[in-house]
């Protein structure tokens, strides 16, 4: 496994530790966090190991951010049809 794997390994470890925190918003803060570090890594990833690990990489992202992966697309869609 090389460096960039495992830094998002350790993105998702974080993620965890970071959700069982309290929170009086919701998490949103944390979750914008996870977000500023998270494109790097996952730019990082495909950099060094090709796009089909960068595409694992985003689906692991969106599985751990799922919420505001949700409310998004929910964003986007009342955009179009606006």
């Amino acid at each position: 496994m090389n460096l960039s794997f495992l830094f998002v390994c350790l993105w998702v470890v974080l993620a965890f530790v970071l959700q069982m925190i309290p929170s009086k918003d919701n998490h949103w803060r944390r979750a914008y966090f996870l977000i500023i570090i998270g494109i790097p890594l996952v730019g990082w990833v495909t950099k060094e190991n090709g796009p089909v690990l960068g595409l694992l990489a985003v689906a692991i992202g969106t599985s751990v951010l799922r919420w505001p992966m949700i409310y998004m697309a929910r964003w986007v869609r009342e955009q179009i049809t606006s």
